[in-house]
C-alpha cells in the first residue's frame, strides 16, 4: 500500500510531539528481570527479541549474571558498558522504582514496565505508581506501563512483549489499554491477512499516554491508520484542539468501553435529563474528527479499509453485483449511512448494455447476473471506474456454480492499478473465497463477507476525507463584549448566602451581562415594589415566587400571569406569598420576581451540563414543556466550538425545520439562536463553577429572541 495516497496534512502548530523514536527504533535493549528459566516473562521477552529478528544489541539484566539465551547477562543496568536506548522491566513491583532511578542515572530515556502490582491493586500500588510517574518526569524518561504486555514494531523489527508471536508487517498501529486484547489481536492477525506497524499495550499509563502516542504515530511514515481499544481517556484540558491536529493527518478509530460521568449527577435540569451517560465521549470524538466504533469487529473492519484503500474524493458510490438481493441490501445500508448512489448517464448505460445481457441491469446497482464470467466483471469494472461521477466502488460476488472468485480477484487487481479510487470487495461466502481474499488483501484491496460491513467502512473513509474541508474558527474565543465582573459579583453573592442555585432575577442579570437576549426579571420585596417594577417594565407582567428551594412554583400557586395593572400586581404579590407560606411554612422566600410578559415565538432550549472530563457540553433543541418527552436535542462541547459545528448542531434537530419556516410560516431569526449558543458556551467556559444551565424556553421571532426561564446552578 502506498502510504502517501493519504493527503499530506502537516500542521505547524501541532503541540510538541514526544520523541519516542528510540522507544520503537532502539539500537539497544536491556531486559531487566531477564531469566534463563523457560516460561518466565523475562525469558520470553529475550527469546522474542532474538527470534523475531531484532538487529540491535540485547542486554539481559539479572543479579546472578551469567548467560541467558547466548547473551551475556549483567547484574545491573549500571554494569552495561554503554547507555541503552530501551529498558524493559519485568521484576517485582517493589523493586521497579529503584531500578527506574538507576536507569535515569545512566541516561536511559525509554522504559516499558511489564510488571503489574501498581494502582490496579489498591492504595499501596497507587503510591508506587505515583512515585514511578515522578521519576519519569524527574529524569525525562518515556515510560510505557506499568502493567503492560509490552510493545512491538514490525518494521524495526522489535518484539518487546511477552506475546507468543510477532504480527505480520503492515501499516496499522494498534494501541490497547487491555493487555489480553493485545495478545488476542496479535494471535488473530496471523490468519487474518492484516499487518501492523506497531502494537502497544498502554497498561496503567503512568507515563506515556494514548494522546502522546497518537501525536507520535500521526507523524510515523510506517503507519497509515491508528486503531485503539481504550477504557479511559487521559486528562487533556485542550483535548478537542489536540485531537483535531492529529485526526486530520491520520485516521484514528477508537473503541471506547465504559461510560462518561456526563448526565449521571445532573438529572435536576432538562439538559441533564437529556444527556446520556456516554454522550461526552461521542461528542468529543465527533468534534475532534475521531471515528468511534462500537465493536471489536468494526474496529478492525475499518482499520482494514483505511490500511489498504485510497480515500474517496466524494460520497457517490457504484455497486457491481452478481446477486440482486445483495445489491438491494447494499443500497439500504448506504441510505442509512448517508452515502449516495451514482445515477449513471445515458453514455455509461449504453456502454454497460454492450457487455451485460438484457436480463441484467445497467442501472446502479449493476446486476451482471449469477452466471457472469470473469470478462463481464472486467468490462463492467472498466466502464464504471472511468465514470467521473463514481467516487468509490463496491463489488459483490456470490459463489454461484459459474462464479470464478480467483479470476474475478485478478481482474479487480488489474483494474485497481488503473484508477486511484477505493474498491471494496464483498465476497459473500467462506472457503470458496479463501484464495481470492488472500490475494486481494495482499495487494491492498479490502474484502468483507457482508455488504453492510463494506458500507460501514466506506462511510467512515468518506467522513474522514471530509475532515480536510472542516473549518475550526474557535468562534467562542471571539465573544468579547461581556461583563465578567458583574457575573463574578452575582456568583459571589449567591455562594456567600449558602446557595448553589441562582434566583430568576440573578440568572437574568447574568444573561444580560453576557448579551443573551432575555425577558427582564426583577426581584421585589413588597407588594408596592412589585407594582413599581411592573410599571417600569410596562404591563402585562408575570409574578412568581422567588426561592431556590421551591421547585414546582405553579403547583403551589406561586405564579400569576397576565397582570395588567398596579392593583393586580399588589394583589398577586400578597397571594403568592400567602400560598408559599401555606405550602412551605418552613421556607422563607426571597421575595417575588416580576417578569415582562413576551409575545409567543418558536420555542427552543439552550442548556449546558458539565462533564467532569471534557467540561461544558452545550445542548440545543426543541424547547417548551415537552422538551424531555420529544427529546429533540443535539450536544456540542463548548471548548473549541466552531461556527460550522453550531450550524450543524442546529440543523441536526427537527426544530430547525420550524425555525426555517414550516408550511408557509415566516422563518425565524436563526442568527439569534447561534448567538445564544455562542454566548452560553463563553459563559460556561469563563465560569467553570457553573454545573448546570437551562434556558427553556427561548422564544425565537422573525427578528430577535427572548429567553423566558433561565436556571443556573453552581
Amino acid at each position: 500500500r502506498d502510504l502517501h495516497s493519504f493527503p499530506t496534512r502537516r500542521s505547524s502548530d501541532l503541540q510538541l510531539v514526544k520523541d519516542l523514536n528510540k522507544m520503537f527504533k532502539p539500537e539497544s535493549v536491556a531486559i531487566i528481570g531477564a531469566s534463563s528459566t523457560s516460561g518466565k516473562v523475562g525469558h520470553i521477552i529475550v527469546d522474542n527479541l532474538i527470534n523475531d529478528g531484532f538487529k540491535g544489541e540485547i542486554y539481559p539484566v539479572n543479579p546472578k549474571g551469567g548467560e541467558i539465551l547466548g547473551k551475556t547477562a549483567y547484574a545491573s543496568i549500571k554494569d552495561i558498558p554503554k547507555t541503552v536506548d530501551l529498558a524493559i522491566i519485568t521484576i517485582p513491583s517493589v523493586f521497579v522504582n529503584d531500578t527506574v532511578r538507576d536507569c535515569g542515572e545512566v541516561g536511559v530515556k525509554n522504559i516499558v514496565v511489564i510488571t503489574a502490582g501498581f494502582k490496579e491493586v489498591g492504595e499501596e500500588g497507587a503510591k508506587l505508581e505515583a512515585e514511578l510517574t515522578k521519576l519519569g518526569e524527574e529524569y525525562g524518561i518515556n515510560i510505557i506501563g506499568p502493567n503492560s504486555l509490552g510493545i512491538t514494531d514490525s518494521h524495526t523489527p522489535l518484539n518487546g512483549s511477552f506475546s507468543q508471536m510477532m504480527t505480520p508487517k503492515g501499516n496499522i498501529a494498534f494501541i490497547s489499554q487491555s493487555g489480553a486484547m493485545m495478545v488476542a489481536i496479535i494471535d488473530w492477525s496471523i490468519t487474518s491477512g492484516i499487518g501492523f506497524s506497531k502494537v502497544i499495550s498502554l497498561g496503567n499509563k503512568a507515563g506515556v499516554n494514548e494522546i502522546e502516542l497518537l501525536k507520535y504515530l500521526s507523524e510515523d511514515d510506517e503507519t497509515a491508520v491508528i486503531i485503539c481499544y481504550l477504557e479511559s481517556i487521559s486528562e487533556d484540558e485542550d483535548f478537542i484542539r489536540t485531537m483535531r491536529e492529529v485526526a486530520i493527518k491520520k485516521p484514528i478509530i477508537i473503541l471506547k468501553s465504559g461510560s462518561s460521568s456526563a448526565g449521571a449527577e445532573a438529572a435536576s435540569s432538562h439538559t441533564g435529563a437529556l444527556a446520556g451517560s456516554d454522550l461526552a465521549f461521542d461528542t468529543a470524538f465527533k468534534q475532534s474528527g475521531i471515528i468511534r466504533v462500537g465493536t471489536m469487529a468494526e474496529l478492525f473492519d475499518l482499520g482494514l479499509a483505511f490500511s489498504k484503500a485510497p480515500l474517496p474524493k466524494g460520497d457517490h458510490v457504484a455497486i457491481i453485483t452478481n446477486a440482486g438481493g445483495g445489491g438491494v441490501l447494499t443500497v439500504d445500508a448506504m441510505e442509512k449511512a448517508g452515502l449516495k448512489l451514482v445515477q449513471f448517464d445515458d453514455e455509461t448505460k449504453a456502454k454497460l448494455k454492450e457487455c451485460i445481457p438484457d436480463e441484467g441491469s445497467v442501472n446502479n446497482p449493476i446486476d451482471v447476473l449469477g452466471d457472469a464470467p470473469v470478462d463481464r466483471y472486467k468490462k463492467s469494472l472498466d466502464i464504471v471506474l472511468k465514470d467521473e461521477q463514481v467516487d468509490s466502488l463496491i463489488i459483490m460476488v456470490c459463489p454461484t456454480a459459474s462464479a470464478d472468485p480467483d479470476g474475478i480477484a485478478n481482474v479487480i487487481l488489474e483494474e485497481r492499478h488503473k484508477f486511484n479510487k477505493p474498491i471494496i470487495v464483498v465476497n459473500m461466502g467462506g472457503p470458496s473465497f479463501e484464495d481470492a481474499n488472500n490475494a486481494l488483501r495482499a495487494n491492498d484491496v479490502p474484502t468483507y463477507v457482508f455488504p453492510e460491513t463494506a458500507v460501514t467502512a466506506l462511510e467512515a473513509m468518506t467522513r474522514f476525507a471530509r475532515l480536510e474541508d472542516r473549518s475550526y474558527d474557535d468562534v467562542i474565543e471571539k465573544v468579547s463584549d461581556v461583563d465578567k465582573k458583574a457575573v463574578r459579583a452575582i456568583f459571589d453573592k449567591v455562594t456567600s448566602a449558602g446557595r448553589d442555585t441562582l434566583l430568576g432575577s440573578e440568572a437574568y442579570a447574568v444573561a444580560e451581562a453576557y448579551g443573551i437576549s432575555a425577558a427582564p426579571i426583577r426581584l421585589s420585596k413588597s407588594a408596592e415594589e412589585a407594582a413599581e417594577l411592573a410599571e417600569e417594565m410596562e404591563f402585562p407582567v408575570v409574578l412568581k415566587i422567588a426561592s431556590d428551594k421551591i421547585l414546582h412554583k405553579s403547583d403551589i400557586g406561586g405564579v400569576k400571569v397576565g397582570i395588567t395593572n398596579s392593583n393586580e400586581a399588589k394583589k398577586a404579590y400578597n397571594e403568592i406569598i400567602a400560598n408559599a407560606k401555606k405550602a412551605h411554612p418552613d421556607i422563607i422566600p426571597d421575595g417575588v420576581e416580576v417578569q415582562k410578559m413576551m409575545d409567543s415565538g418558536e420555542e427552543v432550549i439552550v442548556g449546558m451540563i458539565k462533564d467532569k472530563q471534557f467540561g461544558p457540553m452545550i445542548a440545543f433543541g426543541m424547547g417548551g414543556i415537552y422538551v424531555n418527552l420529544i427529546e429533540d436535542v443535539s450536544f456540542n462541547l463548548a471548548r473549541g466550538l466552531s461556527s460550522e459545528e453550531i450550524e450543524k448542531q442546529i440543523e441536526s434537530t427537527k426544530v430547525s425545520k420550524l425555525l426555517e419556516g414550516y408550511r408557509g410560516e415566516a422563518p425565524c431569526d436563526i442568527d439569534e439562536v447561534k448567538e445564544a449558543i455562542k454566548r452560553v458556551a463563553r459563559l460556561t467556559l469563563d465560569f467553570p463553577e457553573i454545573s448546570e444551565l437551562d434556558i427553556n424556553p427561548i422564544f425565537v421571532y422573525e427578528k430577535g429572541s427572548s429567553a423566558l426561564d433561565i436556571k443556573i446552578k453552581l
